[in-house]
Order: C-alpha cells, then structure tokens, then sequence
C-alpha cells in the first residue's frame, strides 16, 4: 500500500486530469461565411486598444487603404482611432501584408493569425486583405458594431485561418426599380454585403414601374419614367454622378456592380417614355401595378437598336467590371423568333462596348455568344435545364439564382406581412441547405460562376424591409457561395448564424427573427 505522500499525489493528480477533463476545449468562433481552415490555438486572446498600430508595408497604398476601413471600425465615439504605420513596431499590432506570391491564396483568399503578441493578416491582393479584415472583425465582440460602445478594450481569440472562396461570384441583386432607394440606402445593402464577404451588387434599373438611371441625350427616361413606382409613389433616379458614386463606393468594398436595363419585356417605363420604342409610336400610360409580362419594346424599328446601344454605351462607360445586364425574362408578348432576333442584336450591342452579356435563364434559349452568362432562376423546369445545358456547351456559364431558395421577396414563413409567396415559402433554412453543382443537371462546376440572392421590391419599399427580407438568409447565401461543400451543415450552422443576431442589432438591421434559429438571449456584449 502506497504511503500517505504517495496517495497524497495521487490524488492530486487524479484532480488535475479530472479538472482538464472537465475544461471545455475553446470553441470555434461564430464565422459566417466559414473559412476554409478555422484552428482555435487557445490561449490568451489579442486586446485591440485605441493605441494599436496597424501595420502596411512602406508605399503598400491598398493596404493602407483597407486598414483605414479597419480603423473606421474600431473608431470610438470620442474620434480615437488606432494609427496606420508603416513601420515595425515591437507593441502587439496589427500586420497587414500583401505577397504577390502566396499562388495558393488566390485573389480573394488570406491568411490570419492571432494570438497575444499581435495578429497578422497575408493576402496575395487587396481583395484577401479586406475579407481578412471582415474575418477579424467577426471575431471581435459584437459591441464593435456600435460606436459609442467601443470605449472598452477588443478581445479576440487566438486563431489560424487560411481561407479562399469556392465561387467567384457571390451576390445580390436589388430591384431599385419597382421601388426607388436612394444612394445612402444602396451604399448601407452594400456594407452589409461586404462584412459577408459577397463581391456583386446586381442593381435591376429598370421595369415596367420606374426608370432608375439617367442617360445622357435621353431625358425623356428619367422625366417620365423616372417619376412613378409600385402603388404610386414618387419614385426616383441616379443621376450619373449618383451613379458613379455608388459604383466607386462598392468598388472600394471590393463589390461589382452589375447594372441591368431590362429588356426586351418588363419595358413599359421606357415605352411610355419613349414613344418610338411602340409599334405604333403611341406611348402608353404609366404603369403602378406588379402584374408581369405585358410589355415589350418593338423589335423591328432601328430606332429600339439606337436605344439599346445609347443606353449600353453609357452604362459600360461607368462601370468598371465585365459585365452588363439585359435581363430577356417573361418576354410573352414575342414570338420566339422575334425574341431571339432582338436578344442577338442586344448581345452584339454588348460586346461591342467592351463587357459581356448577362441575361435570366430564358436567353438560354436562344444563341448566346462564348462568353455570355445565364443567371438561372427556374432550375426546376426541365426546358431550362435543357437549355442551359445546350449554352453551356457552346461557351456560357452560369450564376444560380433559385427562385424556390434565394429569391428574398418571397416570405420566410407565413408571419411576415412583407413578401409574395408564387415561389413557396423561401425559409432560413431553404436559403442556406442546397447545393450549386447539381441544381442543374448536366452544368459541372467548373461552368458555374456563382450564387446570387435576388431581392424584388414588389411589397419592399424602405431601406429597413429590404434589411428584414435579407437577413438572416442573405447570410447562408454568402456561405452557400464561399465555403466548401464539404463540412457544411444546417444543424451547425444555424447556432453560429444565432450569434450574428446582437451583431446585427448593433448595427440597428431590422432583421427576421425566423423560428428556425435559437436566437439569444439578452443585448449587445
């Protein structure tokens, strides 16, 4: 029988593995979108105070720039603000590196590392820097949302992340012509979009309701069609200088803008703007219904070329990225023929400024130029997954907009008093569990582009209703778009998306509190 010493350690040991025991590893934070590798290293966390440096290289402008966005986050109330340097420092900081060589980071991926002694975030280009910065920002505690309460130190835990996104294109589109928002309104869609890490802002300018978008030597548009919207409200547009503020605001949030006029259908705020667009030259009424599918431009007048292309040339001239929309859905009013003469032409128009052409999933049906890209939103219908296919192989490719799970018009559940309901109820849940490869068949992977979560306006008309209409589901729509299928899963997910709620009510988003997430309890912490 041991002696009392011997019993004594004994036992002292048997506590201690006990007390290990019975310490709950340290869980993983609560990323949304999740990055592709998370190690939670444990140990003390880094504090940001209002004295943290942040670290570029010397002449490194874009890093500066991002880290200034950082620093907007950080600012308190009282206008401290952590200092940009560029300079080593030997007090915990916060390094942000660009390497043109890390090839395995991509142009969105990054790597983070934080433990006490300071963080360290390395992109390949500007892009990963900032969706670093997001991730880093995700892990600070909610409270950092809300400027008046950051007068308290920032904790974050110690972690290893490397992280690059599955898809290229992860997106929203915001019809602003059924409902006008103005400039403020898009640049507050846009910063929500960006802590996600979604990289398009797909604004739909035009329909039936309202023209969005001012065109020089064309007045007509924003005079006429510019001045109604759904139920009869003033309605609105971007003047040029609108909208080349909005473009370079995403731009500096790494977003694209995709602008879409759509056409031939959903047209009656041109035509009764423009009357030679009508057969008959007669302009008709405006129009403040939601009824679809009534109207089309008249195919065999040169004069509705002369329109596309003023309108393509100027919207291709003040927009940076590679693509313009023209949209070609619910066009009932043309014969097939028809149809596919004018989206030939309107292609053409496209490519000769310079961008490529989008358009919903019915411009499938008609020839489309190498090149082109079809954003499907009926995958269910075996025509579509035939002729998506059929574009596929002669060089399109393809963004998935499933209405039956991300359009965010559609009502979450039966509650909500906002929303339509002709594609099903879209819940949280719908928006988050499925897949891109495979929802058409036949499409590989290597054909798809991305994801992209349409938001109609039909019931929406205040910044705030498109706020409760995208979140929470905007959210498993970013993850749908950036994280490997691999590892995903609803039951897991559901609990981290819970604990972006004080996040988000820092932040004042008026946001669904749908039934299917284990919201928390109490406020902001």
């Amino acid at each position: 029988m041991p002696g009392p010493s011997r019993l004594i350690a004994l036992l002292a040991a048997l506590l201690a593995a006990s007390s290990a025991r019975s310490q709950p590893a340290p869980s993983a934070p609560a990323l949304i979108p999740m990055p592709l590798q998370l190690e939670v290293v444990g140990g003390p966390p880094f504090v940001f105070t209002s004295r943290t440096p942040l670290v570029v290289e010397p002449g490194d402008a874009e890093a500066r720039r991002v880290a200034g966005l950082l620093v907007e986050v950080l600012r308190t109330s009282d206008e401290g603000a952590p200092p940009v340097v560029e300079a080593e420092t030997t007090t915990p900081s916060v390094r942000l590196l660009t390497q043109s060589t890390r090839d395995d980071l991509g142009a969105e991926g990054y790597q983070l590392s934080v433990s006490a002694q300071g963080v360290t975030l390395t992109a390949a280009a500007p892009a990963g820097l900032f969706y670093g910065v997001q991730t880093l920002r995700q892990l600070m505690p909610p409270r950092v949302e809300y400027t008046a309460a950051r007068h308290r130190p920032l904790a974050v835990p110690a972690v290893e992340v490397t992280d690059r996104p599955r898809f290229a294109w992860r997106g929203m589109m915001l019809d602003v012509a059924r409902h006008f928002f103005g400039v403020e309104d898009v640049e507050r869609v846009v910063d929500l979009m960006a802590l996600y890490k979604l990289n398009r802002l797909h604004l739909h300018l035009s329909d039936d309701q309202g023209w969005r978008i001012e065109i020089p030597g064309r007045p007509a548009l924003t005079e006429v069609g510019g001045r109604t919207e759904v139920g009869g409200g003033p309605g609105g547009f971007y003047t040029t200088s609108d909208y080349d503020r909005i473009v370079r605001y995403a731009a500096e949030r790494f977003v694209t803008v995709v602008p879409e006029v759509d056409l031939p259908g959903h047209t009656n705020a041109a035509l009764a703007s423009v009357p030679e667009l009508n057969c008959d030259g007669v302009a008709p009424e405006p129009y403040t219904g939601i009824r679809v599918g009534f109207s089309s431009v008249c195919v065999d007048r040169e004069a509705t070329y002369a329109f596309v292309d003023d309108v393509v040339r100027e919207l291709a001239a003040r927009t940076p990225g590679d693509e313009v929309h023209l949209g070609g859905d619910e066009v009932r009013e043309l014969p097939p023929t028809d149809y596919a003469r004018f989206v030939a032409r309107a292609q053409a128009i496209v490519r000769r400024h310079g961008k490529r052409f989008v358009g919903w999933d019915e411009v499938a049906e008609v020839d489309l130029a190498p090149g082109a890209t079809v954003q499907v939103w009926r995958p269910q219908l075996a025509s579509t997954g035939q002729a998506v296919r059929r574009a596929v192989d002669a060089g399109a490719r393809v963004v998935l907009s499933p209405s039956d799970r991300i359009y965010l018009d559609m009502k979450a559940d039966s509650s909500m008093v906002l929303g339509l309901t002709w594609a099903g109820l879209n819940g949280v849940r719908d928006a988050y569990d499925w897949e891109p490869v495979g929802m058409v068949e036949g499409v590989p992977e290597t054909a798809i582009r991305g994801v992209e979560a349409p938001l109609w306006t039909e019931t929406v008309g205040t910044v705030r209703d498109v706020e409760f209409m995208a979140f929470p589901r905007l959210a498993g729509v970013a993850e749908v778009g950036w994280s490997p299928r691999a590892g995903r899963s609803w039951d897991e997910y559901r609990l981290r998306l819970a604990q972006h709620g004080p996040r988000w009510t820092a932040l004042g988003v008026s946001f669904f509190r749908s039934p299917e997430v284990p919201w928390p309890l109490g406020g902001v912490e």
